[in-house]
């Protein structure tokens, strides 16, 4: 199999790599992320300038036709630079979604406004009681007329401060765990009886709390088929995984590397510790760990572009070991990194911050390795 990227992937790659070498230093990022938005809309506009919002959303969409590959690319650069903008939350959640369920009309409305960099979107399907299943929705959506009234709570809106559209999973037909029955509503942020209570996260970023008291939606608010919301739901956050995986790729080569270069230059008993074999030798496996999960970042990316039938089996795979060499990656750095690994003036701390993040993000390891046995 040829991992080797194009030529006009590898443009996307350098131009990504030079943006965070040149725009992204660790001074920068922190003053975002303690600002009151959380990132930085001029970089937003830029990434639109650039074409890197509409990079893996169809042509029909008004996107560049690109696939989990570009997005890979993308995502696996923003996590060496631990970016804060939310391109996963609306591009790579959001707006594949409605590339994924949207009429045309719904594409032209919202895509376009997305990919212009002039519209955010956040993904609304996580409640508090159903951990990782997808399909455990209490959130409800009754008919009222020509119209839906959306009732119930979501936790953990991912970007949800800064959404000026919520996609909302609700069921409008049987059961809570049923998979059947489970519709998608594109909801303003502005309707009337929305509320939210924003917060920030370990990791620096934004979310919200969403409940929604009888908001009113259109039918036309509908992404895709009535009551068959859940195949699209879980396409979507499949994409998604492969895209926090790629990120955490990136981390992972961060935080190896820094803990290379700082072994070299801490001393201890008058020489470098970067000389004491069993350091050497946990380096070691700090890199292995991060080799394994590029190889299965990149299998699993192509099994997804190629529609393999054991897609989703690789993408479980991918997230099992991920959540696994990112702890281990992760807690190595800081310990051998000392007291300091920790400090909020070293980046590393933050580094493992969003590494432990993403290890729960759409499913922890547990999940994971279950799923991955029943498929």
């Amino acid at each position: 199999m040829d991992f080797s990227f194009n030529e006009e992937q590898t443009l996307i790659q350098n131009q990504v790599e030079q943006f965070i070498q040149r725009d992204y230093d660790w001074e920068t990022r922190q003053s975002l992320a303690e600002s009151d938005l959380g990132f930085s809309q001029e970089n937003w506009q830029k990434f639109a300038e650039l074409g890197w919002l509409g990079i893996s959303l169809s042509e029909e969409a008004g996107g560049f036709g690109g696939s989990a590959i570009e997005t890979m690319i993308v995502m696996e650069e923003f996590g060496k630079g631990l970016v804060l903008e939310p391109f996963l939350e609306t591009i790579v959640l959001g707006s594949s979604l409605i590339d994924l369920t949207g009429n045309a009309e719904q594409k032209k409305e919202v895509l376009s406004s997305v990919i212009e960099g002039n519209l955010q979107l956040a993904l609304a399907f996580t409640e508090p009681q159903s951990r990782f299943n997808l399909s455990d929705i209490t959130t409800e959506a009754k008919e009222d007329g020509k119209n839906y009234l959306l009732n119930g709570f979501k936790s953990v809106v991912m970007n949800g401060p800064s959404a000026n559209q919520f996609i909302v999973s609700a069921r409008t037909a049987n059961n809570q765990r049923d998979i059947k029955g489970i519709s998608l509503f594109l909801v303003d942020a502005n309707s009337e009886g929305i509320s939210t209570r924003n917060y920030k996260t370990v990791d620096g970023r934004r979310a919200s709390e969403l409940t929604l008291e009888n908001v009113k939606v259109s039918a036309d608010s509908i992404l895709g088929s009535l009551d068959k919301g859940y195949e699209f739901l879980e396409k979507g956050v499949d994409i998604a995984t492969l895209a926090i995986c790629a990120e955490a790729v990136g981390i992972m080569e961060i935080l190896y590397k820094t803990t290379v270069e700082y072994s070299k230059t801490r001393e201890q008993f008058g020489q470098p510790i970067g000389k004491f074999q069993v350091l050497q030798h946990r380096m070691v496996d700090m890199f292995m760990e991060y080799e394994q999960s590029k190889s299965l970042l990149y299998m699993a990316t192509m099994k997804h572009v190629e529609n393999a039938p054991d897609s989703k089996k690789a993408i479980s795979g991918l997230k099992y070991q991920i959540g696994k060499a990112g702890k281990f990656v992760g807690q190595e750095s800081i310990q051998i990194h000392g007291g300091m690994g920790v400090t909020d003036e070293l980046n590393v701390g933050h580094f493992f911050k969003r590494l432990t993040t993403i290890g729960t993000i759409f499913g922890n390891t547990d999940f994971h390795l279950k799923r991955y046995s029943s498929i």
